[in-house]
């Protein structure tokens, strides 16, 4: 790599970077570079590798400077795009309705917020802004219900402390989606250097009416919708609650709603109440990584706890622990959480479930999530879809269908602890999810029951469901050449049966077909994605798919497993178990792999 190639471009953008701070950052790594010191030029080729990616509603990267970084520069030519791309669809009305712009407490959230709302006031289109951190579901909430012509979050969710994002939304309070998120790609390549975006001063936007906080009674109308969402209003909601935001934003609001649905024996964890974007007690701010919740478990242990519940950093995830007869904490997966809440949601009363059996009513998954709930909706006389991965393609579809057939949408998820309840919030939820799943533990243990027994029942009811993954790197040259073959093989002969278990048909999420064994096609409504899904008989279901970021090739495995009357369920699990191994050993041999 030559010496000109590394320096002329951070020069360039240094030329154009407004904020002293980055712009320091970045004059001493060019310095250092110049002296020859030892593997700077190589982390200058990294911040410069080329510009953030906008997708996935949006753009994500580690805080610092450069292009390939997330700094105030590519903030203000991110809005620049933004705004070009509101003119040029929406014209005045975007100027008329506003862009929601809220934050979390992460590094760097407040200053990308304040940038992005000054932009967008030269641009004309005054901004509602969220006077301090806030929830993610505060801000898609606020979009719908303020009918704003779009939205934008700066959060990193629950990525690592040195991360931050820009999520965006579309005047239908769900994140954006095709044709939006390229134009605005194409809008943002086409922006100005970050210099040369214009901005109005914060003082004067707020002046001329420009920038306004969010109206003061936005939470309180938030909170009586979600309390719109009971399934029912008994149960014991003396159980106690341990509660960790893990440094996010979640303890307010989240304590509010709890308090609004009658529970008032939560205790939070001190050491994670309040928002910290260092995040100190924690390595990785997911409440999927091992460790995360260890602060909680103990304190319900202290507590004697019933339940414990915790959010992500930006209050859209849900994860919840139960306590076992051994008075040991079990975190349950995203599956079973979603598989809980869907059948509560489809079977007890209410605004959400219930009520006149002709009604025609429908719940949504993502397509690597647990095929159970389909199941439930079935037996339930219930429509079922899968979606691809990713809140926005769950929401989308659910205005899809609503539009469509009139329809009511009960209840979406993803297995990575993602659930929306309803239509209050077209995203992800974390706090009406805790608040309606604390119900239904309240609601059970009324009965003398537990979470476990509810999962129990329904294993006995519906079959146990195992899911499991195997993942595959493909490293070197040619590494992305085997994915690419391995796919093209498995679609152009897919297999009769795969470990002795006969396919009934399978899914080509590229071609949009799917295909019975006895050769009968039909269409799928799912955007192209190069996925394919092979159903088996007895309900089991094998995923393949080629990672996005990664040299990798996934597989997903979900095993149906009925239980015999009477039947311990440890012993149709442990059938599950041996199941899934089997077809993960003999789907990894037919793709030629592992």
């Amino acid at each position: 790599m030559s010496h000109d190639f590394v320096l002329e471009p951070a020069e360039r953008w240094l030329a154009h970077d407004p904020d002293p701070e980055t712009q320091g950052e970045l004059r001493r790594l060019i310095d250092a570079a110049r002296a020859g010191e030892e593997g700077v030029r190589a982390e200058l080729a990294e911040r410069f590798a080329g510009p953030l990616e906008f997708g996935t509603a949006g753009i994500r990267g580690v805080l610092g400077a450069g292009e390939s970084r997330m700094n105030r520069a590519v903030v203000l030519r991110t809005t620049a795009g933004l705004a070009r791309h509101l003119l040029a669809t929406l014209g005045d009305e975007a100027r008329g309705a506003g862009v929601v712009v809220g934050h979390d407490a992460r590094r760097m959230s407040r200053e990308f917020a304040e940038d992005a709302a000054c932009a967008l006031a030269a641009a004309g289109i005054p901004s509602h802004l969220a006077p301090a951190p806030c929830p993610t579901p505060i801000a898609a909430f606020a979009v719908g219900h303020l009918g704003a012509a779009a939205g934008v979050m700066v959060t990193a969710s629950h990525n690592p402390p040195e991360y931050n994002g820009y999520k965006v939304y579309w005047d239908n309070a769900a994140q954006i989606i095709p044709p939006h998120d390229t134009a605005i790609a194409t809008a943002i390549d086409a922006a100005p250097p970050a210099d040369q975006v214009p901005r109005v001063p914060l003082d004067e936007a707020r002046q001329r009416g420009l920038v306004r906080d969010f109206p003061a009674d936005l939470e309180d109308a938030y909170l009586r919708a979600i309390r719109g969402l009971s399934a029912r209003g008994d149960g014991d909601r003396g159980l106690r609650i341990v509660y960790t935001p893990l440094h996010g934003v979640g303890e307010r609001l989240v304590r509010a709603a709890l308090a609004q649905a009658g529970f008032t024996r939560v205790t939070s964890v001190p050491e994670q109440a309040e928002p910290d974007g260092a995040f100190p007690t924690v390595a990785f701010p997911n409440p999927e990584e091992k460790g995360a919740m260890d602060l909680a478990f103990a304190l319900a242990k202290k507590e004697g706890a019933d339940l414990v519940l915790a959010n992500d950093p930006d209050v859209d995830r849900l994860a919840v622990a139960v306590r076992r007869p051994d008075g040991e904490y079990v975190q349950l997966t995203g599956n079973q959480v979603g598989v809980l809440l869907g059948h509560y949601l489809l079977t007890e009363g209410g605004a959400q479930g219930g009520g006149d059996a002709s009604e025609r009513r429908f719940v949504l998954a993502s397509c690597v999530s647990t095929p159970m709930l389909g199941a439930i909706a079935a037996a339930l006389g219930v429509h079922y879809e899968e979606t691809l991965t990713g809140f926005k393609w769950i929401a989308n579809r659910a205005m899809d269908i609503e539009r469509s057939t009139g329809a009511r949408f009960v209840f979406g998820f993803e297995e990575a602890l993602g659930y929306t309840i309803g239509p209050v919030v077209r995203d992800k939820d974390g706090i009406s999810a805790a608040v309606l799943l604390a119900e239904l533990a309240a609601v059970r243990k009324a009965e003398g029951k537990t979470l476990l027994d509810e999962l129990q029942a329904l294993a006995r009811a519906y079959g146990v469901y195992v899911s499991g993954q195997r993942s595959y790197t493909l490293r070197g040259v040619d590494g992305g050449e085997r994915i690419a073959a391995i796919m093209a093989a498995l679609r152009k002969s897919p297999p009769a049966e795969i470990g002795g278990v006969p396919v009934v048909a399978w899914r080509d999420l590229e071609a949009r077909t799917r295909t019975t064994s006895g050769g009968a096609a039909a269409p799928l409504v799912l955007p192209p994605s190069n996925v394919l899904v092979y159903e088996l008989e007895g309900g089991s279901r094998i995923i393949a798919r080629p990672s996005g970021t990664e040299p990798k090739i996934k597989f997903y495995f979900d095993v149906r497993e009925g239980v015999a009357a009477g039947e311990p369920l440890a012993d149709a699990e442990a059938r599950a178990g041996a199941r899934l191994d089997a077809l993960a050993r003999a789907f990894s041999a037919l793709a030629g792999i592992g």
